[in-house]
Order: structure tokens, then sequence, then C-alpha cells
């Protein structure tokens, strides 16, 4: 005789056996934690207002050190967000991406770094200035293993 099973209509984005699924105890009933399982955190869904405008970045340079922005921090850039004063952007100067803090006076714009070492950029008519983005978020590697296996993956694609 054919049974038919019907399944949950969400799948989630893995698929997983009944063998590899070890919530179930001695009694056949599921473990209490089971009612507060969620699905895994989608860094796409906490951290992106627009997607199709929103661009990774690399950070290179120490010019925002006191902001928390490190030499190879990935960046999360927003080009649909409108570079306010105050706001840290991506912008570019005379062809050349820069991160820095936006800030604008009545009558005049600069791009200041958070690094003593730098010093602000004037934006004047002399300056072709775009603002590209608004940086929105910074991940920031903290643990020296992951920060090695990083520095070992870029290291090797450098090679190949």
């Amino acid at each position: 005789m054919d049974e038919d099973f019907y399944g949950a209509a969400y799948k989630g984005s893995k698929q997983f056996s009944q063998e590899q699924i070890r919530t179930a105890n001695a009694t056949g009933f599921g473990a209490a934690a089971d009612d507060y399982a969620e699905r895994g955190i989608d860094l796409n869904e906490q951290l992106i207002i627009n997607k199709p405008a929103t661009f990774f970045f690399r950070m290179k340079g120490d010019a925002m050190t006191d902001a928390g922005i490190h030499e190879g921090d990935v960046l999360i850039v927003d080009r649909s967000i409108k570079a306010e004063s105050g706001k840290i952007i991506v912008g570019s100067i005379n062809g050349e991406l820069l991160v820095r803090r936006f800030q604008k006076t009545f009558n005049k714009a600069f791009l200041s770094p958070e690094n003593r070492k730098f010093r602000p950029v004037e934006i004047d008519e002399f300056v072709r200035f775009d603002p590209w983005g608004v940086v929105t978020c910074v991940i920031h590697v903290i643990d020296p293993v992951l920060q090695s296996f990083l520095d070992n993956r870029k290291r090797d694609k450098s090679i190949g």
C-alpha cells in the first residue's frame, strides 16, 4: 500500500537526513530546545538594506583607525544612501577612492580622516569630488586564527 508523506513547506537552505539530526531523546520526544531553534543568521538579511546598491570593500590604509576601521576590514557600502555631514563615506577625489568622514559646513566641505597622521581633504572648485557611497557596516576580524587563515588564503590566491 502506498502512503503519501507531507512535510513542511519550508525545508530550509540545507538538506539533512534524519541520521544527521541528533535532537530526539530516548523517549522519542524532541528536545525542549527544539522549540526555540531558528534557522541560521543570514548576514545579508541583517546588514544590507538595498542589495542592488550595496558593495563590499576591503579597507587599505590606516586613515580611519580612530573610527574603528582598520587595514583589511571589510566595509559594507550602500550607494543608495545620501552622503550627509558626519557620515563615513567612500568618496572619489580626482578619481581616487578614499574612505573618510564627510564634513560639510555652510560654505565648505571636507573629507576628514580619523587618524592624526592624515590631513583633511578640502573639497573646492579645483577638486573633482563624487560621493560614491555610505559605509553602513565594518566587519573586523579579531580572532588571530581566523586572521591567519584569511592571510594564508589571500597569499595562496596571489601565488596561483
